[in-house]
């Protein structure tokens, strides 16, 4: 049975072990990094969805008090 010793195991495993710990660090804050972007830009398309359902809303009531003002007018006109 061959073994090595404990120092020897140590020596070959460490670098190993921090090399790991090193890219498991770098991939963590990728996808922290990743994740971070894709709530902001969920979050930047909901508030877009918001203001142009907001927008469209004031529209029509524009339009729509324009219209009952031309029907005002229209009616005010034919009573004289």
């Amino acid at each position: 049975m061959f073994e090595q010793s404990p120092d020897q195991l140590l020596d070959s495993l460490l670098p190993l072990y921090l090399q790991n710990q090193i890219l498991r660090a770098l991939q963590e804050s990728a996808a922290s990094e990743l994740a971070c972007r894709m709530t902001a830009m969920n979050n930047a398309s909901d508030n877009a969805k918001e203001l142009a359902s907001t927008l469209n809303l004031t529209y029509n009531k524009a339009r729509q008090a324009a219209i009952t003002q031309e029907i005002l007018e229209v009616v005010g006109g034919s009573a004289v």
